[in-house]
């Protein structure tokens, strides 16, 4: 087939699909997304040929301006859009957070059964406690090293310290699921003994009060935020041991696609939990309005996890990263 003979035969679905290219999605019907798809995979085609087979420029540049239009279209607003933002936040990351609940759960048992019966415990037991932690650091601590700490540093500093710190925790525990989720699980019973310790030497001396205050307001959301991507190194390390009816290295793409995208919503809630910490945690406000805040941001992301999560899982989504970079499509309804 000569050139001319090769656009006059393709000149049709070329100018229908440039029509459709323009259309905003919600305003196409289940037939015209069908065409657009189809369209958009013959002009593809027709453009490698255009390439390789006639070596038209001017051919080559028209198909390329026109699949590139498509492929816009065809696959949304790109994640530097304020449209891929609010979707990736609003859809994408809550479908993940949905489809990781059970993994999440269990990384939260883990870490409270830790947490609580260790510091029950040296609570109880002055000699276990003693043991744990050696006396002089206990003395520095109630005398006022562990409220110092929340304000030492101005504000701006601080925040940005414990932000990057809880961001290293928490992509640790992601990071090392991998390895069958062992590490992950270490790394979470270190950090809830510590937290363990230090309420149950604060509950031993009777300065309870002193220890929630100045860890519910950042510590609710902040914990959450760990108990997210330890959950989500718990589903790599899962999908690796137990791939289903998928080979291992399927199982674990399909989870590491996930892992991104909670990868890039966790950095926002780590952001989050530090910004408390470092502007009302140590701030020289009542107790109850530090608590307050802590207890308002964590049932508010609970709220917004579950909601749209739920909503998102609904509708088909699962959180992964391809799933991130396409159009609705199926908000569009169905002929």
């Amino acid at each position: 087939m000569n050139l001319d003979r090769f656009v006059a035969t393709h000149q049709q679905t070329w100018h229908r699909l440039d029509q459709l290219a323009r259309r905003k999605p919600g305003s196409l019907s289940a037939d015209d997304i069908a065409t657009f798809v189809a369209d958009y995979q013959r002009t593809s085609t027709h453009l490698s040929m255009a390439r390789t087979t006639y070596a038209d420029p001017d051919l080559t540049a028209r198909l390329s301006q026109l699949v590139a239009q498509s492929g816009a279209t065809l696959y949304g607003s790109r994640p530097r859009t304020l449209a891929g933002i609010k979707r990736f936040f609003v859809e994408t990351f809550p479908a993940a957070l949905w489809h990781l609940r059970w993994y999440i759960l269990v990384s939260t048992v883990v870490f409270m059964s830790v947490a609580v019966g260790l510091g029950a415990w040296v609570a109880n037991s002055p000699r276990a406690l003693d043991a744990a932690i050696p006396p002089a650091i206990q003395e520095a601590l109630v005398a006022g090293d562990f409220v110092e700490y929340y304000s030492e540093k101005p504000s701006g500093q601080f925040f940005a310290e414990v932000g990057f710190n809880n961001i290293q925790v928490g992509f640790l525990a992601f990071a090392v699921g991998i390895a069958a989720g062992l590490p992950t699980v270490y790394v979470l019973i270190i950090n809830a003994a510590n937290v363990g310790l230090a309420g149950g030497l604060f509950h031993e001396r009777g300065l309870a009060e002193v220890f929630w205050g100045f860890i519910t307001p950042h510590g609710l959301i902040e914990l959450t935020a760990v108990f997210v991507a330890a959950g989500m190194g718990l589903a790599l390390g899962w999908s690796w041991m137990v791939p289903g009816d998928r080979t291992r290295g399927v199982a674990l793409r399909v989870q590491a696609s996930r892992a991104l995208v909670v990868v890039v919503g966790l950095i926002a809630v780590f952001g989050i939990a530090a910004l408390i910490e470092g502007f009302i945690t140590g701030a020289p406000l009542p107790t109850w309005f530090r608590v307050g805040v802590g207890v308002i941001v964590e049932v508010a992301f609970l709220a917004y996890w579950f909601v749209l999560g739920r909503r998102a899982a609904r509708r088909g989504l699962t959180g992964s990263l391809s799933q991130a970079d396409r159009v609705v499509w199926d908000r569009v309804p169905s002929a």
